[in-house]
């Protein structure tokens, strides 16, 4: 059976996480996903904002990174696709308002097509008129003007909350995607196997604001159970993680990301009792590769030949640990020194989105390969998603 076909439906300042964790996540599931936005071509760039609860009576918004597309919205058309994403964040306002993103809506609607929102995307749902006594939730300020269309409110108890009626996914924020993403893929056709996995996330401060959020939201999707560690943080405590993007200077640019809430306490880990390791990049790195207690963690899993998943920077740790020696890696290209002197094989990320497997390792440049870096861990896992 052919792959199935996304569609996306972006904007200026949509949601960072929102856009970013389905569109990779979908992909290292073998999904095609058509991102678009009216006015702009393939190739083009949505800014993209970061929303988060600090405390305040609103989310705060910061800058994210910058979300390439990679297909033209005058040249889509609904027949084409076989579902429909709408990330949140400020876009919808402004999408809500475009008579051919209503337009488009309504014929992936009356098509009976599978539609997942998420946050503030429900408001181009209720001008698209597709929510007239459909039961909805989304981020709760959107409840007036879902009710104001017709729809029965479900009141989102946690920020995970997801909804489904019919062909209509809803969720309240970000914090829904692992079941948001899981639905949908049910709603498309597919099924997963070999999922009941127990994988670690090595965090730290700073760690790139992608590379721990796209892989830990799109293994929960699958099923899998997650937890995410920081040596001397326990359950429940943040680590702050830091944007990197390619901006035109000679080396990345670093802006604040969201904080990254993490779910177990790095004092109690053993790595006997989890399937596979996960290293996000980011600076964080740099520290953690002077952790004794890190470097003991990362060196039980290669003796143990449990699966090890390292991006960017991450190798920063790896080569620290001494597990990269007779093995072939590639990591973000200044990295290179390490991994030489670590005693790996290095293998050019041509282009930044390669990723390779070597044994148990799994290695990749940057989060523009996520899909492949997802990917290659699954299959070490034997994780699939079939359609």
């Amino acid at each position: 059976m052919a792959a199935k076909k996304v569609l996306l439906l972006c904007g200026d300042y949509m949601e960072d996480y929102e856009v970013m964790v389905p569109f990779q996540a979908l992909q290292a599931y073998g999904v095609s996903v058509a991102a678009v936005c009216p006015g702009k071509k393939a190739g083009d760039v949505c800014r993209t904002a970061v929303h988060q609860g600090i405390g305040h009576q609103t989310y705060s918004e910061t800058r994210g990174h910058n979300f390439a597309l990679n297909a033209s919205f005058d040249e889509i058309t609904a027949n084409g696709y076989d579902g429909l994403v709408i990330p949140g964040g400020r876009a919808p306002e402004y999408l809500a308002m475009d008579e051919k993103v209503l337009d488009l809506v309504r014929k992936f609607s009356d098509a009976k097509k599978p539609i997942a929102s998420v946050c503030h995307g429900q408001l181009i749902l209720a001008a698209a008129g597709v929510v007239q006594n459909r039961t909805c939730t989304a981020y709760p300020a959107v409840k007036p003007v879902l009710v104001a269309a017709g729809a029965k409110w479900d009141e989102p108890d946690t920020m995970a909350k997801c909804t489904v009626d019919g062909n209509l996914i809803t969720a309240a924020t970000y914090d829904s995607h692992p079941e948001f993403i899981s639905l949908f893929v049910k709603a498309l056709g597919g099924s997963v196997a070999g999922s009941d996995k127990k994988i670690l996330f090595l965090c730290g401060d700073y760690m790139e604001d992608y590379e721990v959020m796209v892989p830990f939201q799109s293994l929960q999707a699958l099923g899998c159970h997650v937890n995410a560690v920081c040596p001397d943080k326990g359950a429940g405590e943040k680590c702050p993680t830091a944007i990197h993007d390619f901006e035109g200077d000679q080396t990345y640019s670093e802006k604040p990301g969201h904080d990254f809430t993490l779910t177990a306490s790095f004092e109690s880990v053993d790595a006997s009792s989890y399937d596979a390791l996960v290293i996000p990049g980011g600076r964080a790195p740099e520290y953690l590769a002077l952790n004794d207690k890190v470097i003991s963690l990362v060196k039980d899993f290669s003796d143990k030949g449990k699966p090890i998943a390292s991006i960017c920077h991450g190798q920063q740790i790896l080569s620290a640990a001494g597990v990269l020696k007779g093995k072939k890696c590639t990591a973000y290209p200044a990295v290179k020194l390490n991994v030489v002197l670590g005693g790996g094989t290095w293998l050019e990320p041509d282009p930044i989105h390669r990723c390779f497997t070597d044994g148990n390792l799994v290695t990749g440049a940057a989060w523009p390969g996520h899909p492949e870096f997802v990917s290659q861990l699954m299959a070490l896992l034997g994780i699939k998603v079939s359609f």
